[in-house]
């Protein structure tokens, strides 16, 4: 016969079975609360289920006994089978009650091997997922087949197609600068970015504040959303104030969005960028703050997520786009000098800025020597495109938005003026 392992020290013994019994505990009150009086499993039996996983542990650790362990697993899985035929023949068919206690066996089993912490860790997020339950089944009634197949989508283009496509320069000297790689991942980077705020929109639903609107609707689109509040302004004009701080809000958000941007392409850039564009945000933040003194109200509005960012022709077309103001930005620089490559970032945050934010991303990236033009240049563009969605709420909302909005935009493009001077 093998000899027995070296012994644990009983107090550190005992401590893993008290953690064994206390997760086991927590998940016990947890199914006492919802559990009805014919299920088997409440707080004392889910308790007395996780001390059992530990012994199963200690025999395994200490004897060297594994097949031991799993003979009481067996057993404790044979008496959760039996118990869950009786509840199915009542006509219950769920089966949770059934699995918190193989979980709670289990984790016993972990925490007297010595993962605690991981069990401690296993503990807490399965009692979440019991207690998120009607939760989760309202987020799941959220979701469309859509968003599964472009969660789908997602996932190919990201982990399949991306290693696939060549990494190397295509062009004429000296604008050489089409990179399918290069393309096809800031294709993924937009996508995931915006894959996940409308992630966030389905998960936190579409009816809020006004504010929070703002905020969530400028992580998926500030233009959608200046767009939107501008024209209900229209329609609601009381409410003009209220929808000029949404509105805010959403910008204030694109300046914060645009660093992560940036840090996901060339965190060297991070510096420069953060201080211009966190300049932009405070300037944006104090004129939120006074509206939001001003107007102190309860008015709730809703947003809609939009289409799934990830379809495949979107994300075909932002590659387009990203491709050609690499081009044109490139080219303008090589012919004009740094003023090219200011008028080309300025006329492409006209339509949109996030291409163009990337697109000087991977200038500055490539070239460390780019790097100031590279921020002017990033500067321009959001100031720009901050032009066209003040312009955008001056001729499409009602006159009460017009002025808010106005001195914000005005207080933000002066701000921008100064963070292009001396980023």
């Amino acid at each position: 016969m093998d000899a027995p392992l070296a012994p644990i020290e009983p107090l550190v013994v005992a401590l893993r079975f008290a953690a064994a019994l206390g997760l086991g505990v927590m998940l016990g009150l947890e199914r006492e609360r919802t559990k009805n009086e014919l299920r088997f499993a409440g707080v004392r039996t889910l308790g007395l289920l996780g001390l059992a996983g530990g012994v199963a542990g200690f025999l395994d650790q200490s004897l060297d006994r594994p097949w031991l362990a799993l003979a009481v697993f067996a057993s404790i899985a044979a008496l959760v089978i039996a118990s869950y035929r009786v509840s199915a023949e009542r006509g219950e068919l769920g089966i949770t009650t059934e699995l918190s206690a193989l979980s709670a066996f289990l984790l016993g089993f972990l925490c007297v091997r010595g993962y605690v912490t991981a069990a401690a860790g296993l503990a807490v997020a399965s009692v979440g997922v019991l207690e998120l339950k009607d939760w989760l089944h309202r987020l799941s009634a959220r979701i469309q087949t859509a968003d599964i197949e472009a969660t789908l989508k997602f996932a190919i283009v990201s982990v399949i197609i991306l290693p696939l496509v060549p990494n190397q320069e295509y062009g004429f000297p000296p604008i050489a600068v089409i990179n399918p790689y290069k393309i096809w991942l800031m294709i993924v980077l937009i996508s995931g970015i915006n894959f996940a705020s409308y992630g966030l929109v389905k998960v936190v639903g579409t009816e809020h504040g006004i504010g929070l609107t703002g905020f969530l609707g400028g992580l998926v689109s500030s233009t959608a959303v200046t767009l939107g509040f501008s024209q209900r302004s229209r329609e609601q004009p009381g409410q003009s104030p209220m929808l000029a701080l949404g509105i805010l809000v959403a910008w204030t958000v694109m300046f914060f969005r645009i660093v992560v941007l940036v840090a996901a392409v060339d965190v060297a850039l991070v510096p420069r960028i953060g201080a211009a564009m966190g300049t932009l945000g405070i300037l944006s933040l104090l004129f939120c703050w006074v509206l939001w003194r001003r107007e102190r109200t309860s008015q709730t509005t809703s947003m809609s997520a939009g289409d799934n960012p990830f379809e495949l022709a979107t994300a075909i077309r932002f590659g387009l786009l990203f491709a050609v103001i690499t081009v044109f930005t490139k080219a303008a620089r090589h012919w004009f000098g740094d003023a090219g490559l200011y008028i080309a970032a300025g006329a492409a945050g006209l339509t949109d800025v996030d291409p163009t934010v990337l697109s000087m991303a991977q200038l500055a990236l490539a070239d460390p020597g780019s790097t100031e033009p590279a921020s002017r240049a990033i500067v321009i563009a959001v100031a720009s495109n901050t032009l066209v969605k003040a312009g955008m709420a001056a001729t499409l909302g009602a006159p009460q938005l017009r002025r808010p909005i106005a001195t914000a935009g005005a207080l933000i493009l002066a701000g921008a003026a100064l963070a292009a001077w001396w980023v």
